[in-house]
């Protein structure tokens, strides 16, 4: 019997229909990834450009709340604005039913769906405070709350700090984390994690420098002032008429049986004659004080000898051996030896401390940049100084530029190295092009912003303002006269009130 097998003598046969799918398949494979990584790339750089903040904002004079694509959280229904504490998270603080005769209102606190959180609570309160320049802020990761009349803390995950035991809470103005706490008619403190700094056993708390870290003023039931710092310990007993806010943690201005005069720790004094008030106590390397007679300021050390003749309308130390000093209506630059370093021809000047930088503005509101050496290195309108990313932003011959603090001029690619967007002008025209420098908005617009942190720019023309997204695409053509607002700044078809301070976008 015979087989009849396969036959491996000839030249095997190609089978092209095979072959065909398979380049189809390796062809179909390879576009299916090119566009996963689009989607990925494009959503990445969404994702880095349109960050998920909130923002109250105000239409038809009622208030609600917009994400950052300026899309409608909370409808504008609510008569009061609605406090926005973090624009990092989805919790809003309305009041509503307020009795104007009474002053009785009620609080509740929203989530990012619209429904009320935190209920266990009658009210839930933002902790409201003010900066020296009276711009509104809010601790932002503590809210007060009330319960059977009784006040206390959670955190904005609802977790409680403090328990409903306290009949008020408050804050000291101007200073961050120091969270005032009252029982029984004293006061207490805490930080902003709840926890006790001082007991409530005082009749006042109040600052005594800038910053928390500075400390605190403290009174006695006595009427009696003295100083502790900021983990609560004792610098200077309560036996004071009072204590002037002016820090130090070594000298103390005080006043006692009607005389002011600067003290240590120990409460010995160090000085009470020749000056009928002190302005300041110097920090760094002369021991003194800026002293004031006949409205005049001036110098002297401990020993009662005058460094600085009082001369001055004003005179403040800002670093070693260096005072900003006011005379005749204009700011100039003094050293400890009462030498001018800069001329007396600016309306203000300012010390960045941070940034070892003067800030000085002469009467047309330009800004001269001066370093360490008081050598001016440039001059413009000062836009914006950020501490945080080490820059400032001036416009000079009428365009924005950016600069370290090392005066080294940056694009806005180095600022913003996320955008999508960078602002650009040619012919005396603003557009924008994209990271390639490539145009994607023609040059046709009177003024322009930078894309923020939402991925909108604004656009001006005919005097009028619009938006554009991170795109291009016009969002609003430019119909808003906004030649009252001091911020130029749009989420979608919502642009930035007229208040910053109260940080608020609307429609009109």
């Amino acid at each position: 019997m015979s087989r009849k097998g396969k036959r491996y003598d000839t030249e095997p046969k190609l089978n092209y229909k095979k072959v065909f799918a398979v380049i189809i398949a390796i062809v179909v494979l390879v576009m299916f990834i090119f566009i996963i990584k689009n989607i990925l790339s494009n959503n990445t750089d969404k994702a880095r450009i349109t960050s998920d903040s909130y923002f109250a904002v105000y239409a038809d004079n009622k208030w609600g709340v917009i994400n950052s694509l300026g899309n409608e959280v909370i409808s504008p229904s609510y008569e009061e604005m609605i406090i926005v504490p973090n624009s990092k998270k989805d919790v809003f603080l309305c009041t509503y039913d307020i009795d104007e005769t009474t002053g009785e209102y009620k609080s509740k606190a929203l989530n990012s769906k619209n429904e009320e959180i935190f209920t266990n609570y009658s009210k839930v309160e933002a902790l409201e405070n003010f900066d020296k320049n009276n711009v509104v802020w809010y601790e932002d990761n503590v809210l007060r709350v009330e319960s059977n009349q009784k006040y206390g803390l959670i955190d904005l995950s609802g977790k409680e700090l403090l328990p409903c035991e306290y009949d008020y809470i408050s804050v000291i103005p101007n200073v961050k984390n120091s969270i005032l706490v009252q029982k029984d008619g004293k006061y207490g403190l805490v930080n902003t994690e709840g926890v006790k700094v001082l007991d409530t056993i005082y009749s006042s708390i109040s600052n005594l420098g800038e910053d928390y870290k500075n400390g605190y003023i403290t009174s006695n039931e006595e009427g009696k002032f003295g100083v502790v710092d900021y983990t609560g310990k004792q610098l200077l007993e309560n036996k004071y008429d009072k204590v002037e806010q002016i820090y130090s943690t070594e000298m103390f201005a005080v006043t006692e049986a009607g005389t002011q005069k600067l003290v240590n720790t120990a409460g010995e004094t160090l000085l009470e004659t020749g000056f009928e008030s002190i302005a300041q106590i110097l920090q760094y390397s002369t021991k003194g004080i800026v002293f004031v007679t006949g409205n005049k300021y001036g110098v002297m050390n401990t020993a009662g000898e005058t460094l600085i003749p009082n001369t001055y309308d004003d005179l403040k130390e800002v670093k070693d051996n260096v005072f900003i000093a006011k005379q005749n209506d204009k700011y100039g630059i003094i050293d400890g030896t009462n030498a001018v370093k800069v001329d007396f021809t600016y309306n203000s000047i300012n010390y960045n401390k941070q940034a070892d930088i003067f800030m000085a503005e002469d009467a047309s509101y330009n800004t001269s940049v001066l370093d360490s050496d008081f050598q001016v290195k440039l001059t413009g309108i000062l836009s914006e100084t950020n501490e945080e990313k080490g820059y400032m932003k001036l416009r000079i011959d009428d365009e924005y530029k950016y600069y370290n603090f090392r005066f080294e001029e940056k694009s806005a690619k180095d600022i913003y190295p996320t955008n999508t967007l960078y602002l650009s002008k040619k012919d005396g025209k603003y557009g924008f092009v994209n990271t390639d420098g490539e145009v994607v908005v023609d040059y046709i617009y009177d003024d322009a912003t930078e894309q923020n942190q939402c991925g909108y720019a604004g656009i001006k023309k005919d005097g009028a303002w619009g938006c554009i997204d991170q795109e291009g695409k016009v969002v609003i053509e430019p119909t808003y006269n906004l030649d009252n607002n001091y911020v130029i700044d749009f989420v979608g078809k919502w642009h930035l009130g007229q208040d910053v301070n109260m940080n608020y976008y609307c429609e009109k």
